[in-house]
Parts: C-alpha cells; sequence; structure tokens
C-alpha cells in the first residue's frame, strides 16, 4: 500500500478565470475552473513515477477546491478553500478511510510560517495561458536552501488568492510555482482555464467523512511515507 500512495501538495488557491484551454477570452468570472500540470522535481524521488500528473480547482462564489487523486483512484484529497470564512478543509480518501481536518485563520497562519520562504518580487514577465505573469524568486530556509522562480498574475482580479498557502505575500494568481510536502517537491503549471458551471457540491463535504484533528491527518501521511 505504502507504494501506491502519493504525498500531496497542500496547497489551496482561489481562481478567476475566464475562457478555454491555451486562450485567454476574458480576464473575470465567478465560476469555472483551472487545470495544472503537475512533475516531480527531484525525478530520483522513490514517489516521482507514481506522483500525479496534474491538479485541478474549481471555483464559485468566492470559494475554491484543489483536486488531486492517485493510486488508480485508491487514493484521492481535496483542499477547499473559503477566503470569507478563512477556513481551508482538507479531505482525505484512502481506501475505504474518508477523513477531514478544517483548519481556521489561525491554523493556517501557523502552517504557513512553517515554511520560511523569502519572496523576492522581480522586473520579469511572460505570458501564462494569455495572462501577464508577474515573475517571484523564492528561496526557503531549509537544509538545501531551495531556490526557485514563481509566476503570478495580477489580470485577475481576486481578493487574497493566496490566503491559505505559504505564499501569502502574492497578492497575485499563482501560474506557475513549486510546493514541497513530506518530501516531495512538485512544480506546478497553469495549462488551461475554462468557464464551466460548478455544482454546489463540490464545496461540501460528504457526509460520511470523518473529523480528524491535525495530529491524526499529519500522522496518516507520515505513516504511508
Amino acid at each position: 500500500m505504502k507504494n501506491r500512495f502519493i504525498q500531496c501538495i497542500s496547497v489551496s488557491l482561489l481562481l478567476f478565470v475566464f475562457g478555454s484551454c491555451g486562450d485567454s477570452i476574458g480576464k473575470a468570472a465567478d465560476e469555472g475552473s483551472i487545470e495544472y500540470s503537475a512533475s516531480v522535481v527531484d525525478q530520483n524521488n522513490s514517489f516521482a513515477t507514481l506522483a500525479p500528473s496534474k491538479m485541478i480547482i474549481k471555483f464559485k462564489n468566492n470559494k475554491s477546491c484543489a483536486e488531486m487523486s492517485a493510486g488508480m483512484g485508491l487514493f484521492s484529497t481535496s483542499f477547499i478553500s473559503d477566503p470569507e470564512k478563512k477556513t481551508l478543509t482538507q479531505s482525505v480518501k484512502l481506501l475505504n478511510k474518508k477523513i477531514y481536518l478544517v483548519q481556521n485563520a489561525a491554523d493556517i497562519a501557523k502552517e504557513n510560517d512553517t515554511y520560511k520562504f523569502q519572496i523576492t518580487p522581480l522586473k520579469e514577465t511572460k505570458m501564462i495561458l494569455g495572462y501577464l505573469c508577474q515573475k517571484a524568486h523564492v528561496k526557503i530556509d531549509d537544509d538545501f536552501q531551495t531556490e526557485f522562480d514563481v509566476f503570478y498574475t495580477s489580470e485577475l482580479k481576486i481578493n487574497e488568492p493566496n490566503f491559505a498557502n505559504p505564499f501569502y505575500s502574492i497578492h497575485g494568481v499563482l501560474m506557475e510555482y513549486q510546493m514541497k510536502k513530506f518530501g516531495l517537491e512538485m512544480k506546478f503549471i497553469a495549462k488551461c482555464v475554462k468557464k464551466e458551471a460548478i455544482d454546489d457540491a463540490t464545496f461540501e463535504l460528504p457526509s460520511d467523512y470523518k473529523p480528524v484533528s491535525a495530529e491524526e491527518m499529519n500522522s496518516l501521511f507520515k505513516s504511508l511515507q
């Protein structure tokens, strides 16, 4: 079972996009989805060949839900972000185990602070899916002194798009970035944006999911490394 489990990246973004794959037709929408390609930075990582190849974020009414799955459906996770209530809800399905964790503003801030990001805005820009994106350099105060660049756009008019992730100081929608959690570092690049109807149930937890503490959620992930 351990070899089937994919370490997933705790990241939740609120994105407002309008258009079709590869094209930017407009600059605002209140309902739709964005698809990111996902790739492992270190191909020597034991989970590299099993890592998910994409992440999909659905958004509606100032809420978003990021979804990833792996292991032929044996494992799936979602992150429901609500900037107005300042909550982030992570759900995990692992075989028959279904659990969820709700974090409030204080919980989110405490976890974000553990990443120790140093973010330096740069003048360089590039276009991603028709959106003008600003570049920033990120340095992480970890054992490896990890460094990488991210690109974000301010052309999508969103309030606090990164409040629930370590890039909270960036006031723009992340279109290309990296994240590392539980030893697996992955890179995400926006590949498709589109306007589509999103079911309200996307932002609700099924009744058969059970609440757990942060310690229990972390223990589950760590036990499967």
